[in-house]
């Protein structure tokens, strides 16, 4: 378990939220599944909900922004910054594209959404009152994030030159993956997708959530009108499976034993 009340480092997966045609139904689903409390952040907000556990904070949800309310819903992971326009900046001077520009968020911090070059979307975080997650690798909070691609190389090529990443290359044959360091400490992955994902399916950022049983928490997605993408399996650091939320919304369980 890891808890934080500091901003995290530059380079690190900070934050993840849910924007979903349904907020109503996002409470009701992640609330039965991991006893997430919702806290409505306001009118001026357009209602954001911040989730926590224990009293810590843990994820986001929000309503789709207009102009999008036919996309689907979607996790998203943010990358921690302390000088925002610095990494946008980056991020465009190094083939990258800006989706949202810097936005400020009241007192909380700062803003932006950005895609790489090989098509994965993320977030770009700049604390102020608001750090990111204040609980990982807990039941019911952040585990892991990575980056899956069609283009690794350009892919790693990118994080290093706009957040100053480092990789341990953990590939072997059929199978391209590298942890992905910042300041010399784990803090996610990147990968290539493998050819039998079908086409459609886009480069993104997946994001882990640490259960404590997986096939029990898979039972209880589908209980709660989720469904299974992909069933069970073991794997060096926990037994995972990939599923999706009452609204579609794909993400990743993991009964985790050890962090890469």
């Amino acid at each position: 378990m890891v808890t934080r009340d500091t901003p995290w480092p530059d380079g690190t997966p900070c934050w993840v939220d849910l924007m979903a045609p349904d907020p109503r139904m996002a409470i009701d689903f992640y609330g039965a599944l991991f006893a997430w409390a919702f806290a409505d952040q306001g009118d001026e907000t357009g209602n954001y909900l911040l989730a926590s556990l224990g009293g810590r904070l843990v994820a986001g949800v929000g309503g789709m922004p207009p102009g999008q309310e036919d996309a689907p819903a979607a996790w998203t992971t943010y990358l921690a910054t302390s000088d925002l326009g610095k990494t946008v900046a980056m991020v465009v001077d190094h083939g990258g594209q800006v989706m949202v520009p810097p936005t400020a968020v009241g007192p909380a911090g700062r803003l932006a959404v950005a895609a790489d070059p090989t098509g994965a979307v993320f977030g770009l975080w700049q604390a102020g009152e608001h750090n990111g997650v204040g609980l990982a690798n807990a039941a019911g909070s952040l585990n892991w994030n990575e980056c899956l691609t069609r283009d690794y190389d350009r892919a790693r090529d990118f994080y290093a030159a706009v957040f100053g990443h480092t990789f341990e290359d953990m590939s072997d044959e059929g199978f391209r993956y590298s942890t992905l360091k910042a300041g010399g400490k784990v803090v996610g992955g990147v990968g290539l997708l493998p050819d039998e994902v079908p086409a459609d399916v886009p480069p993104h950022w997946a994001v882990y959530f640490a259960v404590s049983d997986t096939d029990a928490t898979v039972a209880r997605v589908t209980e709660l009108g989720g469904e299974l993408v992909r069933e069970p399996w073991d794997s060096l650091y926990g037994r995972l499976a990939q599923v999706t939320d009452n609204q579609g919304a794909h993400f990743r369980v993991i009964t985790a034993t050890e962090a890469p």
